[in-house]
C-alpha cells in the first residue's frame, strides 16, 4: 500500500462472508434425505446456469425450468418450494456482521459487493449489518460479475470511493484478484478473527 494511502472503506462479499451459501443446506428441508438434497443442489445452486442467474442473463423462471428438466418428476414440487424460499434459510455469519457494525461505528465506510441475482433485493434483509452498510452493488442489476474489475469500479464510481482506499473481502481468490486489478486491496476471507487481525496490520481498528 502507498505510504500516503490508508484504508477508509471495507467492501464485503455476502455468500461465505456475511451469510453462508450452502445449496445442500438450503435443499435439505424440502426433501426426504441427503441424496435428494444433493440432487436439488446440483440442479439449482451448483448448476453452471446459476452463474447466468447471478449475471442477470436469465430470469428466475428460466432457472427453475432448467433445473426441473434435470430432475425426476418426484422432485419437481420440492424444487419449486426450495427455489421460492431458500433465501430465508441462509445462516448468518455473526462474527463478520459484528465486525462490520463495529467498523461502521468507528467511522469506516462499509459496502457490499456481491455476485447475486435480482433476488438480492429481498435476500439482503437477512444481513444483520445491512443498516450499517453505506451502499451495495449486486451483479444481476449491473450485468457485470466479479472478478471483472468493472464491477468494483462501478461500486467506487457510484459511491464516490477511491479504489486505493478500499479493502475488498471475499472468500473466492479470483474475486480478490479482480479487486486488486481494479486498484483495491484484497483480503481472502477465512474467518472474522483473521480479517480483524489483517485490518489491524493495515491500521484499521474496530
Amino acid at each position: 500500500m502507498d505510504g500516503g494511502t490508508r484504508i477508509r472503506n471495507i467492501v464485503f462479499d455476502v455468500g461465505g462472508v456475511l451469510l453462508r451459501f450452502d445449496g445442500r443446506l438450503f435443499a435439505r428441508p424440502y426433501v426426504k434425505d441427503d441424496t435428494d438434497a444433493e440432487l436439488l443442489d446440483a440442479a439449482l445452486f451448483s448448476s453452471p446456469f446459476w452463474l447466468l442467474l447471478d449475471a442477470g442473463a436469465i430470469s428466475e423462471e428460466t432457472m427453475e425450468r432448467i433445473a426441473a428438466d434435470t430432475l425426476p418428476e418426484r422432485l419437481r414440487s420440492a424444487l419449486h418450494e426450495c427455489f421460492a424460499g431458500w433465501h430465508n434459510r441462509q445462516p448468518v455469519i455473526a462474527e463478520t456482521n459484528e465486525l462490520a457494525i463495529r467498523l461502521h461505528e468507528k467511522g469506516y465506510g462499509c459496502y457490499i459487493l456481491s455476485n447475486a441475482g435480482t433476488r438480492f433485493s429481498r435476500l439482503k434483509d437477512r444481513i444483520p449489518s445491512l443498516p450499517c452498510m453505506d451502499g451495495w452493488v449486486a451483479s444481476a442489476f449491473e450485468r457485470i460479475m466479479k472478478p471483472d474489475p468493472a464491477i468494483y469500479l462501478t461500486l467506487c464510481e457510484r459511491y464516490g470511493l477511491r479504489p486505493e482506499e478500499c479493502l475488498f473481502v471475499d472468500d473466492n481468490i479470483a474475486n480478490v484478484r479482480g479487486a486488486e486489478v481494479a486498484g483495491m486491496m484484497g483480503h481472502l476471507f477465512v474467518g472474522a478473527d483473521e480479517l480483524e487481525c489483517h485490518l489491524r496490520e493495515l491500521g484499521v481498528e474496530a
